[in-house]
């Protein structure tokens, strides 16, 4: 005898509407956006109807869920909640797993939203393009403060530092802009405090030479 399934206690609209995203995502990322309601409503601990209760159909549900993945509070919270008493290293490598982490579920959302041919028009998204944008920079003001209690040993500023480590885990973790696997992040951390030069090994610098400047 099939055991039913829990069913989840009453929520307020709002809530109910993030439950039932939250469920469907990984649904997505495994299934395809041709995953049943059926199955969504189980993995919420819903009746089936309830999802049409809150969402048109679903693909208003498939759009809210593509538009929660590019939502940066949930990476943007978990960079605030990191240690910042730690060594900056083990700070900035959390927070590149952390980046990584989102891209990844980003990556696999658009892959299964084009196989499908069910990314939304452009004509019903000409915002995208800024609302990417502000969501970036709320990335890159989290990053600066992770890296703010340690400015004094860093040439840029935090708000700079920040902003280049965001763009070099972009490039160096998609597969789409590197030929080989993506840098871990430890690598993507120590090609932004160190660079490439063996300092062990580096040539006195001449006195000619000018100081590098201040980001």
């Amino acid at each position: 005898m099939t055991t039913p399934s829990r069913r989840a206690a009453a929520l307020p609209p709002e809530e109910r509407r993030e439950a039932l995203i939250a469920a469907t995502l990984p649904l997505v990322l495994e299934h395809g956006t041709d995953v049943s309601t059926r199955l969504i409503a189980e993995a919420a601990g819903v009746a089936e109807g309830t999802i049409f209760r809150v969402f048109p159909s679903k693909q208003d549900l498939m759009e809210a869920v593509l538009a929660s993945a590019f939502d940066p509070s949930t990476v943007v919270d978990a960079i605030a909640e990191l240690d910042r008493t730690a060594p900056l290293e083990d700070r900035l490598v959390a927070a590149v797993e952390l980046m990584q982490a989102r891209g990844r579920r980003i990556a696999g959302l658009m892959h299964a939203f084009a196989a499908h041919g069910s990314l939304p028009h452009r004509e019903h998204d000409r915002d995208r393009g800024w609302r990417i944008r502000a969501s970036e920079a709320r990335v890159v003001d989290a990053l600066a403060l992770l890296v703010d209690p340690d400015r004094d040993e860093l040439r840029c500023s935090p708000q700079e530092t920040a902003r280049r480590l965001r763009l070099i885990t972009l490039a160096l973790s998609s597969h789409r802009l590197v030929d080989t696997e993506p840098l871990p992040p430890t690598e993507i951390v120590s090609l932004l405090l160190d660079g490439l030069r063996r300092r062990d090994t580096a040539p006195p610098r001449p006195a000619h030479t000018m100081e590098v400047p201040a980001c």
